[in-house]
């Protein structure tokens, strides 16, 4: 979809789409307006403000993107055509899938995960901790007998095993996962699996 002479971002429909930014305000006024009204309506994964393409008047759009597609449609709704933090009105629209388009898929980082759960939950509303962490490099070798690719490991795989309590809710959830990461980096130096990429 082609707005004012720039393309509209196409993506899922946890995200929002606002132009008609006026540009009598700072970028940072903008940005805070931005953030002030639409974190109303659940929390945000990020938020993007843009100058207008050269062939278009000038002002701003932004990008809008929600952990829940729920809110992204509240904040559409209760938003497009309203005078939020400037004079004139906005429109705000939901971003759609383009037919044929398949976005990749990313995992959500460990601090993602840990702001949506003290978002929803409160800061004291969950806790996690590790029951067991397992190095499990090597096994796949071991099981097919292929000594030699033993000898010749690069890479080191962990095993991890996370309790999640949700002690508010009387709910206990476990989960696990693996990791896996080369032993030497490009640099020539050793690599190692970092803590924090499994836990929530």
């Amino acid at each position: 979809m082609e707005v004012l002479g720039f393309t509209v971002p196409v993506q899922s429909s946890n995200t929002v789409f606002i132009w008609e930014i006026s540009a009598q305000l700072s970028q940072g006024e903008i940005y805070r307006g931005l953030l002030n009204v639409f974190s109303e309506f659940g929390a945000l994964y990020s938020v993007r403000l843009l100058p207008n393409a050269a062939v278009a008047d000038p002002g701003f759009y932004a990008v809008i993107k929600y952990y829940s597609a729920r809110d992204a449609g509240r904040a559409q709704e209760a938003c497009d055509r309203k005078r939020l933090f400037q004079d004139s009105p906005l429109k705000v629209r939901l971003c759609r899938k383009q037919k044929g388009f398949q976005p990749k898929v990313l995992a959500l980082s460990s601090s993602k995960c840990q702001d949506l759960a003290n978002h929803y939950l409160g800061f004291n509303g969950w806790s996690k901790r590790i029951i067991a962490l397992q190095n499990i490099s090597g096994l796949d070798e071991l099981e097919t007998g292929d000594g030699d690719a033993l000898q010749e490991q690069r890479t080191v795989k962990y095993l991890c095993l996370l309790e999640v309590t949700l002690p508010g809710h009387d709910v206990c959830s476990r989960g696990v996962g693996v990791a896996e990461e080369d032993l030497e980096k490009p640099n020539g130096a050793l690599g190692g699996i970092p803590m924090w990429q499994f836990c929530i």
